[in-house]
C-alpha cells in the first residue's frame, strides 16, 4: 500500500513540477489546475477509483482537495437540491479548511516573517 500511495502522490507531485519547470504558469494557477481537475474527474467517475486504489496518495495532493468538493456537493445537492450546490463543498471540506487556518495561525505566532533583502 505504501508503494502505491508514494507512485501516485509522486507522480502529482512531479507533474507539478515539470509544469513548474517548463510552462509559464505560476504556482497559483497549477494549484487551481490540480483543484479543477480534482473536480471534474470526480464528476465523470474516474477520481473514486483511484482514491479507493491509491488511498492518501490520491486524497492528500490538491486534485484531493477538488475530489472532496464535488463528493461534498454531490451528497448536498441529493440531500438538499439546488442549495446544496452552495454548501455542500464548504461542508466536505471544512475541517481541512479549518486545520489550515489554525495551524497557519499557529505557525504565524511561533515564528517571525523576515524581509527576503533585495
Amino acid at each position: 500500500m505504501y508503494i502505491k500511495v508514494f507512485l501516485v502522490g509522486g507522480l502529482l507531485c512531479l507533474v507539478g513540477q515539470i509544469l513548474i519547470d517548463y510552462t509559464k504558469l505560476t504556482p497559483a494557477r497549477i494549484l487551481t489546475i490540480y483543484v479543477v481537475a480534482g473536480v471534474a474527474l470526480s464528476a465523470i467517475g474516474l477520481y473514486q477509483p483511484l482514491v479507493d486504489w491509491a488511498g492518501a496518495g490520491a486524497s492528500v495532493p490538491l486534485t484531493g482537495f477538488g475530489h472532496t468538493l464535488a463528493k461534498g456537493i454531490r451528497q448536498a445537492v441529493a440531500e438538499k437540491g439546488l442549495l446544496g450546490v452552495f454548501t455542500g463543498g464548504f461542508s466536505a471540506a471544512a475541517a481541512g479548511l479549518c486545520a489550515a487556518v489554525f495551524f497557519g495561525l499557529i505557525v504565524s505566532l511561533v515564528f517571525k516573517p523576515k524581509d527576503k533583502g533585495k
